[in-house]
């Protein structure tokens, strides 16, 4: 399998997501997981084509799986806090979106700072 044919999946459940068809658009992202676990949009897709479908907890868990494949993805920590708090875990969401928070202020001071700031 490759990174082709999951793009390819992904876009078929984006286009179902965008229909209204969430249930389809589960089947496509896992197929696109399947074809390549690594591709990351794959697994957002599936945890929001799983919010859509009402099953929440399905939701959480894909994001939780998201989280342990990219722990230092600001990204992922948000899904995963979208999906806590539509299931109604909001402690658990909070500290989510905190743990957001702390990966993108990381980021930022990686960046290096371009001209003279003490003028």
């Amino acid at each position: 399998m490759s990174s082709n044919e999951a793009e390819t999946l992904s876009q078929l459940g984006l286009n179902q997501l965008a229909e209204g068809s969430a249930a389809e658009a589960v089947q496509s992202f896992r197929a696109a997981i399947a074809a390549d676990p690594d591709f990351f949009e794959a697994h957002h897709g599936l945890i929001r084509a799983l919010r859509d479908a009402g099953r929440l907890e399905q939701s959480v868990a894909a994001a939780l799986a998201l989280t342990a494949l990219t722990p230092n993805d600001p990204l992922a920590h948000t899904a995963l806090s979208i999906s806590l708090q539509q299931a109604g875990h909001i402690p658990e969401a909070e500290a989510a979106t905190a743990r957001a928070r702390i990966l993108e202020w990381k980021r930022d001071l990686q960046v290096p700072i371009s001209g003279d700031i003490t003028q």
